[in-house]
């Protein structure tokens, strides 16, 4: 790829790159969806950093679990509900509105069951 396409792509991975970066350090804000997106975004502009992210000590394994099987580990499960159910606490505590709390709850809920329903490993079917 080529062109403005290929910069707005290369633009989208390094921000999701540097807003995993920040989820690194942040408790309640996420790293692996960040990493995922940037992965995604590099894909389309450069295989070389794409590759590069997979093959990363600490985070390509995870990455490479959820591509290749979309399997999300027992520890990734355990902290993206701990960090959803932080996030919720927080937003009741501080905007002290019930219709804010409940349709983040809602939001919450989702994706919560999204995740927890995903495999915590590979399958191990023989062929």
């Amino acid at each position: 790829m080529r062109g403005p396409q290929r910069w707005l792509w290369l633009c989208g991975g390094y921000l999701n790159l540097a807003l995993a970066a920040i989820g690194a350090v942040l408790p309640l804000m996420p790293t692996t969806v960040f990493l995922l997106m940037a992965a995604w975004c590099f894909g389309r502009a450069s295989p070389a950093l794409r590759a590069k992210l997979l093959a990363h000590p600490r985070f390509g394994p995870t990455l490479r679990n959820w591509q290749d099987h979309g399997c999300i580990s027992r520890r990734a499960k355990k902290a993206a509900i701990l960090g959803m159910a932080l996030s919720w606490l927080v937003v009741a505590v501080i905007f002290h509105n019930f219709l804010a709390s409940a349709i983040t709850a809602g939001c919450l809920v989702t994706v919560g069951s999204f995740i927890v329903t995903r495999p915590s490993q590979p399958s191990q079917r023989h062929e």
